[in-house]
């Protein structure tokens, strides 16, 4: 897939594939995305790189979930999971309170968890394959 074939109306969830906290928030997402306004992409696969380069994120430094809303905006670190939990709806927007935080103190507690997150959940040896019922919610 090329990034002008990207569907418009969705919101593409950038993510660490081999990760075990990120796959267990994907799932999360996608459980609970109840409108399908979510799309993910591995932040390893080809298509992850492409759409960081093409929003001006270096990939080599990435260490962070990217919510990108195609021709409008994206977001990441904390923003990007505040925003996701905006987007879900419902009881998770409560989670939106968390902006009146200052977005530097934010990201330094989501920086932290970042960076222990392989310690403390454990990493996958390849990204997340999506059962074929999920197939669709995944770009490739």
């Amino acid at each position: 897939m090329e990034i002008q074939d990207l569907p418009k109306d969705k919101k593409i969830i950038l993510f660490d594939g081999v990760c075990n906290l990120c796959d267990a928030s994907i799932q999360y997402v996608i459980k609970h995305d109840k409108d399908d306004v979510f799309r993910f992409v591995a932040l390893q696969s080809e298509l992850g790189q492409k759409l960081l380069k093409h929003i001006g994120i270096n990939p080599i430094h990435i260490d962070s979930i990217v919510l990108y809303e195609p021709g409008i905006a994206y977001y990441y670190k904390s923003t990007a999971a505040l925003q996701i939990a905006k987007g879900l709806k419902g009881i998770f927007t409560v989670a939106t309170v968390f902006q009146i935080l200052p977005t530097g103190f934010r990201d330094l507690i989501y920086e932290y968890v970042a960076k222990n997150r392989y310690q403390w959940y454990g990493k996958k040896k390849s990204c997340l394959v999506p059962t074929p019922a999920l197939k669709s919610k995944f770009l490739e």
